[in-house]
Order: structure tokens, then C-alpha cells, then sequence
């Protein structure tokens, strides 16, 4: 299947799951999708047992598998996404926030990835190194998920900077954690540094070099678009900028993810106010939004079908149910712990650690890590455990955290 068939293969099918969803189950359109295409999925495995000389299962699981999901979310679609979402944090808001934000992607994913390495080590029995890389790829939110769902949930101001600000940094910063650990666990893989000294180079490289990159390539198209008025031509250099720059980032071997973050809040605030006219901020503004609903209905409708990936094996299973637990638990130290830190210089509201942690919702990225794990005897089991939370984490994490805020979070947060 060539690349533009298997396109326009996801296109097809995310509009037909949405129009289902739309029409019948009236989810939110991205989980609503992810729910249609899992109930499909589970259609045809039920069609296979009971006519297992078809081997639908089969020629479904090849052409799953064809997707090649991993490649095409990070080094794909991931740049686009991240970019579209830091477009709508303003600079502002999240400097009003930058210490908690900081905190939560730094001390918070390193926390988290601790615990749910033991917590998983200690259930499966792997050895501890391979562990903390599957805390570490299920540790950090899913920015895609997380502000899809913020759209729906009516925060107040400030608690919605800490969660977007948050998911979008900690994304980056767990992702060169992920790869720090893989070169740890997986000294002979070929695309990761190993050992403590080149593990600490591979931090600042990526994660430093990533904001740099990002900066100086959204400064630079900010100056170009100061000179331009004209609509089309601007959408265009900041369509460029996401593809091009992530792109340029993977070049090198810096962290996209961060890169694309950083340019995106430059040119979604500075490059908002001071170059672009309101015709270019509202076509702009339209163009991204459009980009990310795609995006995300054609990255939910994958994450239904990996369930073919899946290894469906009790003990794998089993695993899997608690490591939904055992996730849940690093999310909450990952967001009290910082807090409890803050708490001497400021106040905050009672709703906003349930909030954050209800909210902190697992998504494609965790999928897409997993994939890319070396072939070994465990990562069958990593694979179904990040599945089982990620699609619980959208789910149901999902359909009710905008019923959690309102029960919690509608008392006004106090700023120092």
C-alpha cells in the first residue's frame, strides 16, 4: 500500500467513525472516534472467531502494522500537533505559571517515571532498567489528548495554563528521558547514547538545543512576517516552520517535540501581535485549528485499530489492568509533590491537584514509544500495558474530568 493509499485510507475512515459518532454516540469528536474504530476492531476479531477460515484477524493485523503508527506519529504528525497546540498558550499566561509548569515537566516526569518503574517492575518481574523506560514513556500527558479535552472542560484560566503548559513541555522532557533510559536498558541499540556521561550530554543536547532551535526558527519567521501582508503566504511560512523545522531538529539530534513547542508559543504570541494583521491572526487561527482536528480524528482513529498489536495473554493483561492503578499513582506525585513544594510561596485551589491528575490524560505518544522499544522478551507486555492506559486514560480519564472540574475546580485559585 503506497503512502498516499494508506492516507487516504485513515482520512476515509476518520470521517465515516466521526459521522457515526456524531450521528449515534454524540462523544467527543476525538474520543468518540477512538471508541467507534475500538468497537470495529473488537467487530472483527468477533467475525474471525466465529469464521476463522477467512483469517480476517490476519490481513487486518498486516495492514495495521503497515501503518508503521510509531513513524508516523514522531516523525510525522507530532511536530504539527505540538505546534498547533502551543499556538493557543499566550506567553503570559504561562509565565504566570512557569514555576509550577517547570516543576510538574521536570521533578514531576522523573518522580513519576520512578514509581511506575518499580510499581511495573515488581508486577511482571523485569528487570528495573526496562521498567523505568516504560515509566518513562507513560509518565508524560499526552498534549494531543489533553487539549482536546481542556476545549470542552470550562477551566478557569489559570489551572487550564498549568495543565496545557504542562502536557506540552513535560512531552518533550519525557521524551529525552525516554531515550536517556533506552540507551541505559538497551546499550547496543542503534539509536541511542549509553552510559551516565553520555546520557547527561544527550539531555542537554536535546532538551537545550530543541528550545534554542525552536526559538531561533520562530524569531527568524517572525522577521519575515512582519515584512509580508498577505494571508496565505504567512499560513504558509508557518506551516513550514512546523514541518520544516521539526524535520530540521530530527537533523540534528535535538528534541523536535521541544523545538515545536518553542516556536509555536513565539509565533502564536509575539508573532500574533506584532506581525501579523487580525485577517492573517483569523486565517491563521482557522488553518491550525482545522489542522489539529484532523490530526487528531486520523491519530485516534489509530490508536483504535493498534489493538491488532496488542498481545492479548492473560498474564499480559493482568499487567496491563494494574498498571492503570500504578500510572494513576505516578500522575498523582507527579502533580502533588511540586505543589506541596509551592505551597510556602503560594496558594492553590483544592481542585487543582485532582484536576490535574484526572486530567492528565496518556495518549498516542505512549503508543508510538512503545513501538519504537527494541525487539525483546518484554516488550509484548509493555506494548498491552501502555494500550490498557492509554485507551483507559482517554476513555474514561476523558468523558469525565469536565464533570470533575465542576464538582472541584470552581473555586477561584489564589496568586501570590
Amino acid at each position: 500500500m503506497t503512502v498516499l493509499q494508506l492516507a487516504s485510507l485513515l482520512i476515509v475512515l476518520a470521517g465515516a467513525f466521526g459521522a457515526i459518532n456524531y450521528l449515534f454516540l454524540k462523544l467527543p469528536p476525538a474520543i468518540g472516534i477512538l471508541v467507534v474504530a475500538l468497537l470495529a476492531s473488537f467487530a472483527v476479531m468477533g467475525i474471525d472467531l466465529l469464521l476463522p477460515a477467512l483469517g480476517i484477524v490476519e490481513t487486518v493485523r498486516a495492514a495495521v502494522l503497515d501503518i508503521e503508527f510509531s513513524d508516523a506519529l514522531l516523525e510525522g504528525m507530532l511536530g504539527l500537533l505540538l505546534f498547533a497546540g502551543a499556538l493557543h498558550v499566550k506567553l503570559g499566561d504561562l509565565r504566570a505559571q512557569w514555576i509550577p509548569v517547570a516543576l510538574m515537566a521536570t521533578i514531576g516526569i522523573a518522580l513519576s517515571t520512578v514509581i511506575i518503574g518499580y510499581g511495573f517492575s515488581w508486577v511482571t518481574g523485569m528487570p528495573i532498567l526496562i521498567a523505568l523506560v516504560f515509566g518513562a514513556l507513560i509518565s508524560p500527558t499526552d498534549p494531543v489528548a489533553v487539549l482536546g479535552v481542556l476545549r470542552d472542560a470550562d477551566l478557569e484560566k489559570s489551572l487550564e495554563t498549568k495543565i496545557a503548559g504542562e502536557s506540552l513541555f513535560n512531552d518533550g522532557v519525557g521524551y529525552v528521558v525516554f531515550l536517556i533510559l533506552v540507551g541505559l536498558a538497551f546499550p547496543h541499540g542503534d539509536h541511542h547514547a549509553s552510559g551516565l556521561s553520555g546520557a547527561a550530554r544527550l539531555f542537554v543536547q536535546e532538551a537545550i538545543g530543541g528550545a534554542l532551535l525552536g526559538i531561533v526558527l520562530g524569531w527568524l519567521t517572525f522577521r519575515v512576517m512582519r515584512r509580508i501582508d498577505d494571508y496565505s503566504l504567512e499560513v504558509l511560512l508557518t506551516l513550514g516552520l512546523a514541518f520544516g523545522g521539526y524535520e530540521l531538529a530530527v537533523w540534528l539530534h535535538v528534541s523536535a517535540p521541544i523545538m515545536a513547542v518553542c516556536a509555536g508559543l513565539l509565533i502564536g504570541d509575539i508573532g500574533a501581535k506584532k506581525g501579523m494583521s487580525e485577517e492573517t491572526r483569523r486565517y491563521v487561527d482557522a488553518f491550525w485549528k482545522l489542522i489539529d482536528e484532523i490530526l487528531n480524528a486520523v491519530l485516534f482513529l489509530m490508536i483504535g485499530v493498534e489493538v491488532f498489536a496488542i498481545a492479548f495473554d492473560i498474564a499480559y493483561v493482568t499487567a496491563g489492568l494494574i498498571s492503570i492503578a500504578i500510572a494513576l499513582l505516578g500522575r498523582l506525585a507527579a502533580v502533588a509533590i511540586p505543589i506541596l513544594i509551592l505551597r510556602p510561596f503560594r496558594a492553590f485551589s483544592a481542585g487543582v491537584t485532582p484536576i490535574m491528575t484526572w486530567g492528565g490524560l496518556k495518549g498516542g505518544i505512549s503508543v508510538a514509544l512503545a513501538l519504537s522499544l527494541p525487539e525483546s522478551e518484554w516488550k509484548p507486555v509493555i506494548l498491552t500495558a501502555t494500550y490498557m492506559v492509554v485507551v483507559f486514560s482517554i476513555i474514561v480519564q476523558g468523558l469525565t474530568i469536565a464533570k470533575l472540574a465542576e464538582r472541584v475546580g470552581r473555586q477561584p485559585e489564589l496568586l501570590p
